[in-house]
């Protein structure tokens, strides 16, 4: 054999070969791979329940936006309530107000005809009084012209000024 190859050798080396690579593939490849394979499934897992997780989130999300949301609205209807309702009672209490003034008005003109008619009354009195006590003194006095004008003077001015004093109260 040139180059001192010898056949029979080589295909010891090759049979031994196959023999280490069948062995080493069962002991070691096949193992390995179903580490690998094991792995694989793991974070396979891993990322579906990151996907599941992730769509857990989204969906409290969406439900806390959408309570934030009809929270929102429930307090502007509260609000909006709220200000009607004051705006009824602000009303109420105005119409309330202006039944009073009315009330106090009507009482006030009554009480001031009242007062109109005891002046009224007490100034016809007075002037009876008056008329009396000037017809006393006309009797009671020797009548002569003058007199009788000084007293007709005196009744006219005393009933003018009654008169005036009453218009002033007025």
């Amino acid at each position: 054999m040139p180059l001192n190859i010898d056949l029979l050798q080589i295909l010891l080396h090759v049979l031994n070969f196959v023999i280490l690579a069948g062995g080493l593939s069962f002991l070691l490849f096949k193992p390995v791979n179903k580490f690998l394979e094991e792995r694989k499934k793991h974070f396979d897992d891993a990322e579906n329940e990151i996907k599941v997780q992730a769509k857990q989130n989204e969906d409290a999300k969406k439900e806390y936006e959408q309570k934030i949301k009809d929270a929102k609205e429930q307090i502007n209807d509260m609000r909006i309530a709220a200000e009607k309702e004051a705006a009824d009672t602000a009303k109420m209490t105005i119409e309330r107000a202006k039944q009073t003034a009315q009330k106090i008005i009507m009482e006030a003109e009554k009480d001031a005809e009242d007062r109109k008619e005891q002046i009224l009354d007490s100034a016809q009195s007075e002037i009876g009084e008056l008329v009396v006590s000037a017809t006393q003194k006309l009797l009671s006095d020797t009548v002569t012209p003058e007199r009788n004008s000084a007293l007709y003077d005196e009744f006219i001015r005393l009933a003018e000024k009654k008169i005036a004093d009453k218009r002033t109260l007025k």
